[in-house]
């Protein structure tokens, strides 16, 4: 990989032009598409929860 030749010919001693295009051309895959839905559906339960809890508060200090 240390030979590696961007578009131009400029020379990446990296390689990173050549994995960018490896992790372009895979695109996505079964895991991360399922764990992402989940993330979703567990924030918004979680903002309700802290959502009620701050409702919960601001009652509590103003029937004080």
């Amino acid at each position: 990989m240390a030979n590696t030749q961007g578009p131009q010919g400029n020379h990446d001693p990296a390689g990173s032009t050549q994995m960018f295009r490896a992790f372009v051309d895979e695109g996505p895959q079964a895991g991360p598409q399922q764990a992402a839905s989940s993330g979703p559906r567990v924030g918004l339960i979680v903002g309700v929860i802290v959502a009620v809890a701050i409702v919960a508060a601001v009652a509590w200090l103003a029937l004080k």
